[in-house]
C-alpha cells in the first residue's frame, strides 16, 4: 500500500473553450476508472493557479493515474480540454518530484491544449504519517458566534475530505415563464454545486409548479461555494426550453440554520422557494457532548430565564428550546453486502433539518453530537431517523422514531426502539437519546390557537388498498358512534326501558325549561372533569382501541399477499385506472375520521396539556355565556370579523377551534408515536450477562 501526495499547482496555456476566447477550467483525477479527486473550478483563465492538496491511496502502482481537465458550462455540459496520464512507476520514493504534463486529445492528436504542473511524492503507507489537523473556526450559532474545537478524520472513506451537508429542499415556483403554446411549461430544476447535479421531477402544464422535493450536496469548499440553478421546459422529442437561472451564494448563509429563499429568475420571469441548511459533516465536529452542553449551568439559566412567565408577552413566536443528544445506536439493520452499515442521522423539527456524520462500516455506531432547535409549537413532532450512506445510491433507510415534544422526560437518556418508515412496527435496532424541552407554557397556549406550521418535506399521496380499507373503517367507526347514539335517543323516545324514558323525559323538561347559552360549554366541561376522574382515581376500564393498530401491523403482510397471489391483482388494476378519484376519497375519509378522532382524544385525556387548555377556554366561555347577552357576544364576533382585514390586510385567516384540533393527535398517530418497548437483549445488562468475558 502507497500513498501518493499530489500538489495541483497551475494550468499552462490551455485551450480556449468558450466564445470569449476563455475557458473555466477544472481537473480530475482518476484511478480504476473512479474518480478519486477534482479541484476547484477557475473562472475566465487559461493559465489557472489552484494550489490544491490530494491524498490518494494506491495499491497497485501499475495502474496510471489519469488526469482530465475541463472548461465548466454553467446548465450545460461540460467541455472536455485535453487529458494526460502519469505513470506512477517512474517515480522515486520518498522523493518530491515537480512533474508538467502535456495534454492531449484522442480526436486531435496534433493540437496543442496546454500543459498541467504537478508536485508529487509517493511513499509506503507505513512510512507516512496519519493525516490529522486540528482546526478553529467560529461558527454562527443561536443568533451568536461560539468558538469550538473540531476535528478532521485521520482519512475519510472518500479520497477527499467533504467539510459539510448542503440540505435543499425546493418548495415551488411562482410566477414561471410561460414556453409553451397553450400559455403554460412543464418545468423541472437542475442544481449544481461543483460536480454534483441534481434534477427535479417534472411538473406539467403549470407557471406556479409545487415540487416539494429535498436532496443533499455534500460540501467540499471551507468557504461554502455557489449553487447553480437553472430552470427549464420540458418539450417532447425537442431540446428543453430555458426559462431562468439563480444562483445561491452558501458563504453569505449562517451555518446550522434553515433559510427560506425566494430567488428571482435571471434571464426569465418568476421565483423559486427554497430551503437551505448548512450541516457539518463527517469531517467536522458541530458539537460532541463535552461543550456547549445544557448542563453547563450559567447557560441553562439564561434558556430558563428566557422562557420563564415573566417573559410571556416578548417574542411571541419564541415559544421554546430544544436539544437533542444523540449518543449512539445498538444492533443496527446490516444495509451492505459486508454485513455492515455505514450509519448517519438525521434530526428533523418541522422544516429544520439537521444530521450527523457518518460512521464507516459499524452496526453500533456511536456520533455524540448535540443539536439545538428552536420551538414554535410545542405540539411538533422530532423525527430522528437512521440511514446508511450508500456512494452510489440514495441512502437506505435502517429505522425511525417520532417523539411528540410534550411526551419528552428531560434530561433522561433513552432507547427508542427504531421502528419502519410508517411508524407502525419495530426494526431491527434501538437509539440512545438524551433530550431536553424547555419552553414558556403561556405562548406555547396561544401558539396552539395559531395555523400550524406547514411541513414542506412530505410524501406524496399514494394509492393504497390497505390504505384505503383502513380509513373507511375509520369513518365507519365514527358514524357508528353517532348512530348509537340515535338509536339510544330513539329508544328512549320509545319506551323500550320505562325507568330509562323516564329519567330522559324528566331531563328534557329540566334542561328546556332552564336552558342557557352558558351550559354548552358547561356540559364538555363536566365530561372532561369526569374522564379526567375516572383516570386519577383508576377506575377508567376502557382498553386500548387496537383496531388500527393491528391494520397498520398488518399492512406489510397483506402486501406481501398480494405480491404472491397474481390472481388477485384485477381489483388493484382496476384501482389505480380511476387513481385521483380513489386517492382523493381516501384522503377525505382520512380527514374526516381524524377529525372525529380528534375529538374523541381532547376529551379522553390523550394529551393533557390539550386537555387542561380545553377545560381553561370552556371555563372562559362558560363564565362570558353566563354574564355577557349573547347579542353583545355576535356583535363582537362580527366586528372583528368584518374589521379583521382593514387592521392588518396581511393577516392570515384561521379557525381557533380547527387548528387547537389540528394539535391533537389521531389514533393513528398516537399508534405511531407511540414508544415501543425495549427487547431485553439490547439492554446493557443483559449483553453483560451474555457476554461476560
Amino acid at each position: 500500500m502507497y500513498q501518493l501526495d499530489i500538489t495541483l499547482r497551475r494550468g499552462q496555456n490551455l485551450a480556449a473553450r468558450d466564445r470569449g476566447g476563455t475557458s473555466d477550467p477544472y481537473v480530475k483525477f482518476k484511478l480504476g476508472g473512479k474518480e478519486v479527486f477534482r479541484s476547484k473550478t477557475i473562472h475566465k483563465n487559461l493559465n489557472p493557479v489552484w494550489e490544491e492538496k490530494a491524498y490518494i491511496l494506491i495499491d497497485n502502482l501499475r495502474e496510471p493515474l489519469y488526469i482530465k481537465v475541463f472548461d465548466y458550462d454553467f446548465g450545460l455540459q461540460d467541455d472536455f480540454i485535453g487529458s494526460a496520464f502519469l505513470d506512477l512507476t517512474s517515480l522515486e520514493l520518498n522523493r518530491q518530484t515537480d512533474v508538467t504534463l502535456r495534454l492531449k486529445d484522442p480526436r486531435y492528436p496534433d493540437h496543442d491544449l496546454g500543459s498541467i504542473l504537478l508536485s508529487v511524492l509517493l511513499a509506503p503507507r507505513e512510512e507516512q504519517r496519519e493525516v490529522t489537523m486540528l482546526m478553529r473556526k467560529s461558527w454562527k450559532r443561536s443568533s451568536k458566534f461560539q468558538t469550538q474545537s473540531l476535528r478532521l478524520s485521520d482519512l475519510h472513506r472518500k479520497s477527499q475530505l467533504w467539510r459539510g451537508i448542503v440540505s435543499v429542499t425546493l418548495i415551488e415556483g411562482r410566477e414561471l415563464k410561460a414556453m409553451d403554446a397553450n400559455g403554460l411549461s412543464d418545468p423541472y430544476v437542475k442544481f449544481r454545486l461543483g460536480h454534483q447535479k441534481y434534477k427535479s421531477k417534472i411538473v406539467p402544464k403549470t407557471l406556479n409548479p409545487q415540487w416539494r422535493e429535498q436532496f443533499d450536496f455534500h460540501l467540499y469548499e471551507e468557504r461554502g461555494g455557489i449553487i447553480d440553478i437553472t430552470v427549464w421546459d420540458k418539450d417532447a422529442g425537442k431540446k428543453d426550453d430555458f426559462i431562468g437561472r439563480c444562483q445561491v451564494d452558501l458563504s453569505t448563509l449562517s451555518r446550522e440554520q434553515t433559510h427560506k429563499l425566494e430567488m428571482p429568475l435571471e434571464e426569465g420571469e418568476g421565483c423559486l422557494v427554497l430551503l437551505v441548511t448548512l450541516t457539518a459533516s463527517a469531517a467536522v465536529t458541530i458539537s460532541d457532548l463535552s461543550v456547549n452542553s445544557l448542563e453547563d449551568q450559567k447557560e441553562r439559566e439564561e434558556i430558563l430565564k428566557r422562557y420563564s412567565p415573566m417573559m410571556m408577552f416578548h417574542n411571541m413566536k419564541d415559544v421554546g428550546f430544544l436539544q437533542v443528544k444523540v449518543i449512539r445506536a445498538e444492533a443496527l439493520m446490516a444495509a451492505d453486502v459486508t454485513g455492515k452499515s455505514d450509519p448517519f442521522c438525521v434530526v428533523e423539527l418541522n422544516n429544520d433539518r439537521l444530521l450527523t456524520h457518518t460512521i464507516y462500516k459499524n452496526l453500533n455506531p456511536e456520533w455524540n453530537k448535540i443539536f439545538t432547535f428552536n420551538i414554535k409549537d410545542i405540539h411538533s413532532v422530532l423525527e430522528v431517523t437512521v440511514y446508511d450512506e450508500d456512494r452510489d445510491r440514495s441512502a437506505d433507510f435502517l429505522g425511525k422514531v417520532a417523539i411528540p415534544l410534550l411526551s419528552i422526560q428531560n434530561g433522561e437518556q433513552k432507547a427508542y426502539v427504531l421502528k419502519n418508515k410508517q411508524l407502525t412496527g419495530p426494526t431491527k435496532g434501538v437509539i440512545y437519546l438524551e433530550i431536553d424541552v424547555i419552553f414558556n407554557a403561556v405562548k406555547a397556549s396561544i401558539q396552539t390557537l395559531m395555523p400550524k406550521e406547514q411541513k414542506y418535506i412530505e410524501e406524496e399521496d399514494r394509492l393504497s388498498k390497505q390504505l384505503l380499507l383502513r380509513n373507511f373503517i375509520r369513518m365507519k367507526r365514527c358514524v357508528m358512534v353517532l348512530i348509537s347514539a340515535a338509536y339510544y335517543i330513539s329508544s328512549c323516545f320509545d319506551w323500550d326501558s320505562p325507568p330509562r324514558s323516564l329519567a330522559a323525559f324528566l331531563l328534557f323538561l329540566f334542561v328546556v325549561w332552564n336552558f342557557e347559552l352558558y351550559m354548552i360549554p358547561l356540559a364538555l366541561l363536566l365530561l372532561l372533569a369526569w374522564n379526567y376522574f375516572l383516570i386519577v382515581s383508576g377506575k377508567d376500564n376502557r382498553q386500548h382501541d387496537t383496531v388500527v393498530e393491528d391494520m397498520l401491523e398488518d399492512e406489510e403482510e397483506e402486501d406481501d399477499r398480494d405480491d404472491k397471489d397474481s390472481e388477485k391483482k384485477g381489483f388493484m388494476d382496476r384501482l389505480y385506472a380511476i387513481q385521483e378519484v380513489c386517492v382523493s376519497v381516501q384522503n377525505i375519509l382520512d380527514e374526516v375520521a381524524s377529525f372525529g378522532e380528534r375529538i374523541k382524544n381532547t376529551f379522553n385525556w390523550t394529551v393533557p396539556f390539550l386537555s387542561w387548555l380545553a377545560i381553561v377556554a370552556l371555563s372562559v366561555f362558560t363564565i362570558i355565556l353566563y354574564f355577557i347577552p349573547l347579542r353583545y357576544i355576535v356583535l363582537v364576533w362580527g366586528i372583528n370579523k368584518f374589521t379583521k382585514k382593514l387592521r392588518n390586510p396581511y393577516a392570515i385567516d384561521n379557525n381557533e377551534l380547527l387548528d387547537f384540533l389540528s394539535r391533537v393527535p389521531s389514533d393513528v398517530q398516537v399508534v405511531q408515536y407511540h414508544e415501543l418497548k425495549q427487547d431485553s437483549s439490547h439492554s446493557p445488562s443483559k449483553r453483560k450477562k451474555n457476554n461476560p468475558g
